[in-house]
């Protein structure tokens, strides 16, 4: 079943954000098995994201590889939003 997985990290900055991805390329772990979709975006300057996963054990299984990366850049995630998806639509 998929999942969308919604953050707000707290003081997450676009910047942080920018660093926590070149990391993950640089260690050849992203784009993470499982994972359909990435959206990051600012809501009045705040970094949001929105994420669709195949599955929840893969989007486990990768924070356990994530969590580690995002404490280097100074980033708490806070707890995400859980949701499962009924329909996805693309054109």
């Amino acid at each position: 079943m998929s999942m969308l997985a919604r953050f707000a990290p707290p003081q997450a900055t676009t910047q942080q954000y920018d660093e926590v991805l070149r990391r993950m390329e640089g260690e050849g772990i992203w784009p993470p098995d499982g994972l359909e979709y990435h959206c990051a975006f600012l809501v009045d300057g705040n970094l949001r994201v929105s994420e669709i996963w195949d599955s929840r054990e893969q989007f486990d299984a990768f924070g356990q590889r994530l969590m580690p990366v995002l404490a280097d850049a100074g980033i708490d995630p806070g707890q995400p939003e859980m949701f499962e998806i009924h329909n996805v639509f693309k054109r």
